[in-house]
């Protein structure tokens, strides 16, 4: 403890100034929310820094504006990759700038943050999360699974006597989870969700047009004109990228049947998954479930015609949560507001 915070719980301000929060630290957005505030923080996960002085330039938003458009001396990255931590420093200095970002004036004590983990995650990983939190400034830490904390974003009632099923599709897995009495009766994580989206896209792209694109606008085409599968009217989109052989720049037109078709097999890796978990379920939970449906969360949620697809392939209706980014914080948000009550789900 610092000698101003010991100063300051002498005198009794300690309580007064503290700030806790709930982070959904995510491979491709971070959202942060403040204890009886709600979200004050959604920004992309990357990190921009200046390798001569290992200092950051930007962060969030404006960092994401310099991903392939840096000189050599900045380095832009995504330090998340599949859910989890891979450039520990990185994530430390992207989380101590949202940390920033979230308090005006930066003059608090050292919160307690509720964080949201894939269920998949390692002990090697779920520590470098703590750490990165703790170096950040954090006093105490609470996990919770991406799934419990989805289901509970989306209202759903996780203590209750019944079956819940959540599909949360993140940036860099995709969890399935059946879920009742604050305890999942299945959960499986896979590290397939929208980078993987992304990088089929690049690739079919890159394959059958001979036009190489970014990531970052493979993620557009996605978001624009992405869809689960060719049931719907087409939509078209002009792709400017770098001809493969020649060098030089070459406009393309991208359909969403282009897409459809290149996303068939993440799209069913994660079908894959729900078959699973239903399969696998016990009677009288998968009862509910199908009388239930199930809640799609996450950026992946948004995917045109993912939930008739789901519901074509095991017959489970499937519905959308209200607003699927913000599902996950939302979730941690509602178990910082009563530690004590939701004290069963978080990860020991």
């Amino acid at each position: 403890m610092t000698f101003a915070s010991k100063l300051l719980n002498l005198i009794g301000f300690s309580e007064g100034l503290r700030v806790d929060l709930a982070m959904d630290l995510g491979t491709a957005n971070t959202l942060i929310y403040v204890k009886g505030k709600g979200i004050i923080v959604n920004e992309p996960s990357v990190v921009a820094i200046d390798t001569r002085t290992n200092k950051p330039v930007a962060i969030g938003r404006t960092a994401r504006q310099f991903l392939g458009r840096t000189p050599p001396h900045i380095r832009a990255e995504r330090p998340l990759k599949d859910g989890v931590i891979a450039d520990f420093d990185a994530a430390m200095t992207m989380v101590k700038g949202f940390l920033g970002k979230a308090f005006r004036p930066r003059f608090w004590l050292n919160p307690r943050i509720v964080i949201g983990v894939p269920s998949g995650i390692t002990q090697v990983e779920r520590r470098a999360v703590k750490d990165s939190a703790y170096q950040a400034g954090a006093r105490h830490i609470f996990l919770v699974e991406e799934p419990m904390a989805a289901a509970m974003g989306a209202g759903l009632d996780v203590d209750m006597p019944v079956g819940n099923m959540v599909v949360d599709i993140g940036g860099g897995t995709t969890e399935v989870a059946i879920i009742s009495l604050c305890a999942t009766a299945y959960c499986e994580s896979i590290r397939v969700a929208g980078d993987e989206m992304d990088e089929a896209i690049l690739r079919y792209v890159q394959r059958n047009m001979h036009v190489e694109v970014t990531p970052e606008l493979a993620e557009e085409i996605k978001i624009r004109i992405g869809c689960a599968d060719r049931t719907g009217p087409e939509k078209k989109m002009p792709v400017t990228g770098k001809e493969l052989g020649r060098g030089g720049p070459r406009t393309v037109e991208v359909t969403s049947n282009h897409v459809a078709e290149a996303l068939e097999e993440p799209v069913d890796a994660i079908l894959d998954t729900i078959r699973r978990a239903l399969e696998t379920a016990p009677p009288a939970l998968l009862a509910d479930v199908k009388e239930r449906g199930l809640i799609l969360s996450g950026g992946g949620a948004l995917l045109s015609g993912l939930d008739q697809l789901i519901y074509r392939m095991t017959g489970i209706r499937a519905y959308m949560a209200d607003d699927p980014l913000a599902a996950v914080v939302r979730g941690c948000g509602i178990a910082l507001e009563d530690l004590p009550r939701w004290e069963r789900i978080f990860v020991k």
